[in-house]
């Protein structure tokens, strides 16, 4: 097992319960929720923006703390949200559902969606997104009077040209709503440390039931299972593999029996409790047997990679240098190494990304920040190779430093 330091130690082992009890230290919700809405619209001042119109979910959750289906609302726009630079937002919900929010504080009023895609309106589109703009417009005269500049996150081209026809501008909501949501407070870190703790059961689950034989459908429901059991939500991918399957990368799980000898791959992309996100990766050996000294080279770069790179992630470095100074990845496996060396996370993967020392160029500007919360990424597998190894890391930038928030174990019979 890794060395975790007595902060990162001391974090974990202060993880709040599930459930919330009187007698014990738990999130503050409604704290929470007002932090967050404190931070969209903090971005919208400093933008000079009237507010931002919201479509995806986790950013409507993010902003006022609602939620509702959430995985069916991603691809199914019956549900939005105005978040005015000042005061409260306006959610439109599904119809039938319009009951779940009305205990919000953060909710001045909440009105029946008006549904225009297709799915919803079908021949009659053009007629029912006049009957949305009309509305919407009316809301944001309302509460952001003298103010045409606005933002969007996801709105299909006819509902951006039935709200431009009403002479408003419109700008990169999007952009908004990640930099708001970059930068957490302790009750989001409480509620992503209860994620994970949930995230990591559903792992200890699946390494007690890894054996030669399992499928890795079945291999993989146990996280599942775990995650539904314990309250959290969904999961965003079914990225698990093993033996030849693990290399290349980002195959999803199927029905093939896992073999004695192997290596087993996996990445967690798991929406937790509160909707907080736990991404976490690791690769265990399946047994009987030992592992071969090809697979313990593999998995010693990635843990090295993983190891070296937390390292780098001190307040105020700039996310070129952390780029210019990141491990540097051998020559054999550069073809196929994962697609960022870290990302950001919290309700779900989000800004910043940032690459790797060879194209350090090319990550994003910014500067590391505390309270950001980011995860460290490490895939090694060669071009020629047989195999894979899948690691990464949930970590959290404190004053004094880098620290985990992930404590999973790595795998003794693969470490040097």
């Amino acid at each position: 097992m890794s060395d975790i330091s007595l902060d990162s130690l001391r974090l974990a082992r202060n993880t709040a319960g599930i459930g919330q009890h009187d007698a014990e230290p738990q999130i503050d919700m409604v704290r929470m929720r007002g932090y967050r809405l404190g931070r969209v619209q903090q971005m919208l001042q400093e933008r000079d923006l009237a507010g931002v119109l919201l479509y995806d979910p986790i950013n409507v959750r993010y902003a006022n703390g609602s939620s509702n289906m959430q995985v069916w609302i991603l691809h199914n726009q019956h549900r939005y949200c105005w978040v005015p630079a000042e005061g409260k937002t306006v959610l439109f919900d599904y119809p039938p559902a319009v009951h779940l929010a009305e205990h919000l504080e953060t909710i001045s009023e909440i009105r029946r969606a008006r549904a225009w895609t297709y799915f919803g309106a079908g021949d009659r589109y053009e007629e029912k997104v006049k009957v949305w703009a009309d509305e919407l417009v009316d809301v944001i005269r309302e509460t952001s009077p003298g103010n045409t500049r606005i933002a969007v996150d996801h709105l299909d081209p006819l509902g951006a040209k039935a709200l431009e026809t009403e002479g408003f501008s419109l700008h990169n909501g999007q952009e908004v709503m990640e930099r708001a949501r970059v930068i957490k407070n302790n009750d989001e870190i409480a509620a992503m440390l209860i994620s994970i703790s949930v995230c990591e059961a559903g792992m200890a689950k699946m390494y007690e039931e890894l054996r030669a034989g399992i499928t890795e459908n079945q291999l993989w429901s146990h996280l599942h299972q775990v995650n539904i059991a314990m309250g959290g939500e969904w999961i965003e991918t079914r990225l698990l593999a093993s033996g030849g399957r693990t290399n290349p990368w980002f195959r999803e799980c199927s029905d093939r029996v896992i073999r004695a000898g192997e290596l087993v791959a996996f990445d967690t992309d798991l929406i937790g409790p509160f909707g907080y996100c736990s991404d976490v990766s690791r690769t265990w050996f399946c047994g009987p047997g030992k592992p071969s000294d090809e697979q313990k080279r593999l998995y010693n770069y990635a843990y090295d990679q993983v190891q070296t790179n937390i390292d780098e992630f001190r307040p105020g470095r700039t996310f070129r240098e952390i780029a210019e100074s990141s491990w540097r990845i051998p020559n054999e496996f550069v073809a196929r190494r994962y697609g960022s060396m870290t990302h950001g996370v919290g309700m779900a993967d989000e800004w910043p990304h940032l690459t790797f020392s060879d194209n350090a160029d090319d990550s994003t500007p910014g500067t590391a920040e505390v309270g950001m919360t980011l995860c460290v990424e490490s895939y090694i597998g060669a071009e020629d190779g047989v195999e894979g190894v899948k690691l990464e890391e949930q970590i959290l930038i404190t004053e004094e430093g880098p620290q985990r928030l992930s404590t999973f174990p790595y795998e003794d019979n693969l470490l040097n």
